[in-house]
């Protein structure tokens, strides 16, 4: 299984066809995708004025939008060992258990609850944003844009594969991220308006 270097490769490499490519920026997106894999694609596609669907995109624009998911990648991966560096001086100091962490891990550091709806501005710029905001004391409003119209969504049915967004906090009614609960000072019952 190629890792997220190797695949970067593959989309660089001028020998390998149009399709290989795509798919290798396709697949750099099961190693790290901060909006989720669809919300992720989308995005880099608008961007960089990729057809969602074109096999044959230009190469240049595919290496434009790798390099916009390396610069995000890097800015989380530099605030994971980061934080693995406080975590471990916290446990050194008998603090066994952190006040927060965020929910995300590499494939959606920043979920989106509908593809459709992103935040504004450069995936590594949305990072720098949240990595600020995990830097700084939970508050009312967005880590990522700022807005305070916080959306709960209905509570759905036990079992149902959607009770993990109710779980996680409201939508961003202006960038439309689902925030984690623990970013926010007071957490109202969820599906409350």
């Amino acid at each position: 299984m190629a890792g997220f270097r190797s695949l970067a490769y593959q989309v660089r490499d001028a020998r390998n066809d149009r399709a290989l490519r795509r798919h290798s920026l396709r697949r750099c997106l099961e190693r790290f995708a901060p909006y989720g894999h669809r919300a992720t694609w989308w995005h880099l596609c608008d961007r960089h004025g990729i057809a969602p669907e074109d096999r044959g995109a230009d190469p240049l624009r595919l290496v434009a939008a790798l390099e916009e998911l390396e610069d995000a990648r890097a800015v989380w991966l530099e605030y994971e060992r980061q934080f693995a560096e406080r975590r471990r001086r916290e446990k050194h100091d008998g603090l066994r258990r952190p006040e927060w962490t965020w929910g995300g891990s590499g494939d959606a550091v920043v979920r989106c609850a509908d593809p459709g709806v992103r935040p504004e501005g450069a995936l590594g710029e949305v990072l720098r944003r949240l990595v600020r905001a995990l830097e700084s004391a939970p508050g009312t409003a967005c880590p990522v844009c700022g807005d305070e119209e916080l959306r709960w969504p209905a509570v759905p049915a036990v079992g149902s594969w959607e009770q993990a967004w109710a779980w996680d906090g409201p939508v961003c009614a202006g960038c439309g991220i689902v925030v984690p609960r623990p970013a926010l000072t007071d957490t109202p019952a969820a599906g409350a308006a």
